[in-house]
């Protein structure tokens, strides 16, 4: 199962939240570093979490049409 490390953008949904991932690439032709971000919803579990906060994601078996990932851990909370 793949796993990510990203930051919840949004915790306004029930049972979701929305976790922003940067993945950094070089760009083919000018080799300059991008970075890229793809958000990916999440299924809330026992966690207290909330916007800002590190966590880290594991995918699983789809819960919904758009959501197949869940909350595995809290890895630094934010400071607001």
């Amino acid at each position: 199962m793949a796993e990510k490390e990203g930051i919840i953008v949004s915790d306004k949904m029930k049972d979701t939240y929305i976790v922003a991932v940067d993945a950094r690439i070089i760009h083919k032709r000018y080799k300059k570093v991008i970075t890229r971000t793809k958000r990916y919803l999440v299924h809330k579990t026992t966690f207290d979490s909330s916007v800002g906060d590190k966590v880290r994601i594991r995918q699983t078996k789809p819960i919904s049409k758009k959501k197949n990932w869940v909350l595995t851990s809290v890895l630094k909370k934010s400071l607001t």
